[in-house]
């Protein structure tokens, strides 16, 4: 059974957090989009099953990938670039949404054909917006109802492209790492507010270290100078704060753990957590209020994604303060329905949430009860969320689905243990 009984413990010592998925997915492309005859080295990665699926859609591209073991359990890739035009291709993204997306673009510019496939929730989530460049393009493509498995066959013409940023900024980014190797100069129009921000500052760093510049107007406009060419690069993928968030709420709800390696001048949006953490502390100088007149802090998900099922952990154990989540409606296309996951689960040991079409209402408990099954919904955000939440249980909770921590962080169970999080191993499947 893919199940553990996890014990009310309190969490001590000190953790590394693991390398930046996000970082690591660009590294990788970018990395073999440069010429055949040069060689980046990326050091700090972790074999994650995203960053597993990237790895091996890029070998697909025919960039030669070598994986060399680190004494800490990390990986170096060295990597040397694409070496000419692929005939066919058939690239497998598991349940990547970043290997997905940002690859589209990227193979129509390698590839003669290339084919997407997909497991889980990947396959139903929306690609409407590069359907649209399809048709304006002439580029060929295939699907099932508008899902995967997805073909395509063409080229990018390059030129003027109108974007919507409140779907999932990834497709923005995939698009900037394709575009530099159009022989024609393109700009990318984003039609309304940019969500996940960060994201893209991610992308736009990592292509100025691989010698591709971009010129960002304002988020609402991105200028790519055709005929680029990458050039290969050493990094060192930082710490990522997404999972890192984790830790420092367990910290916040009266654990211990101190996060080490994290990069305090990083660009990643889910640093955002530290200050969230800050805000529920300073709640009573806090200046919103509700319909009837109850203070209350309001977490605006546009920005932030990935944060929300941990921050709601957070906010679910803040006795008399209570919290709304906002404009989180993006959460019901990732893994699982974050959303419907979250107030589910938490609720089921002894959380009050109210799910909303757009967010959630979460009040505040000093306790939690457990005594529970839950299910992660094969959701690695949830799973990592519910193994903290049982820190602040009274009683143990069984949790389906554990495995999933694979997608992003596959020793997230050995460092809960080594912090002193209590695993009744009996219970674990193979």
């Amino acid at each position: 059974m893919n199940s553990i009984l996890i014990k009310p413990s309190v969490l001590r010592g000190t953790v590394i957090p693991p390398p930046s998925k996000s970082l690591s997915h660009r590294a990788i492309i970018c990395a073999s989009l440069c010429s055949g005859n040069e060689i980046s080295h990326i050091d700090n990665v972790i074999l994650s099953d995203d960053i597993k699926a990237t790895i091996d859609a890029m070998r697909q591209l025919r960039a030669e990938i070598e994986i060399i073991e680190n004494d800490d359990k990390t990986y170096c890739l060295n990597v040397r670039g694409n070496r000419g035009r692929v005939e066919y291709a058939e690239i497998n993204c598991n349940e990547s949404g970043s290997t997905l997306r940002f690859l589209i673009p990227v193979a129509l510019m390698l590839a003669d054909r290339c084919k997407f496939s997909g497991k889980g929730k990947l396959i139903e989530r929306p690609l409407d917006i590069f359907y649209k460049i399809f048709d304006e393009d002439t580029i060929e493509y295939e699907n099932d109802s508008g899902k995967l498995p997805l073909t395509v066959s063409g080229k990018l013409r390059g030129g003027h492209y109108n974007i919507s940023g409140r779907i999932s900024s990834q497709f923005i980014s995939g698009l900037l790492m394709a575009l530099p190797l159009i022989n024609r100069d393109s700009v990318i129009s984003v039609t309304d507010n940019m969500e996940s921000a960060a994201y893209v500052d991610l992308t736009l760093q990592m292509l100025k270290k691989f010698n591709i510049e971009t010129d960002n107007k304002d988020y609402k406009e991105y200028k790519i100078s055709g005929n680029s060419k990458y050039e290969a690069s050493s990094c060192r993928i930082e710490a990522d704060y997404s999972q890192a968030a984790f830790y420092l709420v367990a910290n916040a709800l009266g654990n211990d753990v101190e996060c080490l390696g994290l990069n305090e001048d990083s660009l990643q949006g889910d640093k955002e957590i530290i200050n969230i953490i800050e805000r529920f502390k300073n709640f009573e100088n806090s200046d919103s209020t509700n319909c009837s007149g109850s203070k209350e802090i309001v977490i605006d998900a546009s920005q932030i994604p990935d944060l929300i099922p941990i921050i709601s952990v957070l906010a679910a154990l803040q006795k008399g303060k209570n919290t709304h989540i906002v404009n989180a409606q993006r959460l019901r296309v990732k893994e699982s329905d974050r959303l419907k996951a979250v107030a589910t689960e938490m609720n089921k040991i002894g959380a009050e949430i109210e799910e909303l079409e757009y967010g959630l209402l979460i009040k505040g408990k000093s306790v939690l009860r457990g005594d529970a099954y839950v299910n992660s919904w094969n959701d690695h955000r949830i799973a990592m969320s519910l193994a903290i939440a049982a820190t602040k249980c009274n009683n143990d909770i069984i949790l389906e689905g554990y495995q999933s921590v694979n997608k992003s962080y596959p020793a997230f169970w050995n460092d809960y243990i080594s912090l002193g999080g209590a695993i009744n191993e009996l219970h674990m499947g193979k």
